[in-house]
């Protein structure tokens, strides 16, 4: 870990949202949460795929090369869905250019960075929670790459909770979200693919220095953090944040990670949210 600050991608453009206007398509959302009606033929742009393994994932998304099919319709960001393929390998990914992060008063730019973050996090703590992500230079520009999910986009995580088989997938993503101070944790971001294993998506929206936890992930709240999450937690702090981990946040940020991972650990315990203000809107 050196210097103070990560490395800056400084002046993206400025967001324009014109200059995106080419990848635009009128009926991209009738793909929205793939929820078109049984009777309608229309092609989802969506494709299945068998699993890929973690490693191959991540060298398909650093060198596959990269065609963007559409924008993602609803994003407050331009975000796109893409096409890769790399050695034979092919995969559908999710693809957010720095350039079309719109400017928020409460965060500094780069929102990306924090999407890989989160998942050089969770792969730290051996939870494997977030989709494999990288920092790419796309077509247009620098932004973060994330492998798609097949998923039924109907399951949120309130319907996953409710199912009840996936306790401790979703007591990890609590706990990942109060270490990455995540400030946006939707019911809609937690999805459920083929193989029933649950995914954490959106996490641009992460690691501030200050505390600005907003999450639907409240039911465990009071209860005693099972052993082995702690034991994971522990560890990371006895090993200190990853070196690619430490380089996407600026020294106050990487600080503030240690001393809520700590305070996880001291208490032993969910938080409560004595507040009610703690959730986002809308909850999925």
């Amino acid at each position: 870990m050196s210097g103070d600050a990560p490395p800056q991608n400084d002046d993206p453009e400025p967001f324009e949202d014109d200059l995106f206007d080419e990848y635009e398509d009128d009926e991209d959302d009738e793909y929205e949460d793939d929820d078109r009606d049984a009777g309608d033929e229309t092609e989802s742009p969506f494709r299945q795929r068998p699993p890929i393994e973690t490693a191959r994932a991540l060298r398909l998304l650093e060198q596959g090369e990269i065609s963007i099919i559409g924008r993602m319709p609803r994003s407050s960001n331009a975000t796109f869905l893409v096409d890769l393929e790399h050695d034979g390998l092919v995969a559908q990914g999710i693809y957010k250019p720095a350039k079309g992060e719109r400017p928020l008063w409460d965060f500094p730019s780069g929102l990306y960075r924090r999407e890989v973050a989160a998942f050089d996090l969770s792969e730290q703590l051996g939870w494997h929670l977030v989709p494999p992500t990288v920092v790419r230079d796309g077509p247009l520009g620098d932004g973060s790459l994330q492998l798609f999910v097949p998923a039924d986009f109907q399951q949120h995580y309130f319907t996953i909770r409710d199912a009840g088989r996936h306790v401790e997938g979703l007591q990890q993503l609590c706990v990942l979200d109060i270490m990455s101070n995540n400030t946006d944790r939707k019911g809609g971001h937690v999805l459920l693919d083929p193989e029933n294993r649950i995914w954490a998506i959106d996490n641009g929206l992460s690691f501030h220095a200050e505390f600005k936890l907003r999450t639907v992930i409240w039911d465990f709240g009071g209860q005693a953090v099972p052993r082995p999450i702690l034991d994971a937690v522990v560890k990371f702090l006895d090993d200190g944040l990853s070196d690619v981990l430490a380089e996407k946040l600026d020294v106050f940020e990487r600080d503030a990670v240690l001393a809520r991972s700590k305070t996880i650990v001291q208490e032993g315990r969910f938080p409560i949210d004595h507040t009610g203000r703690r959730y986002p809107w809308p909850l999925v």
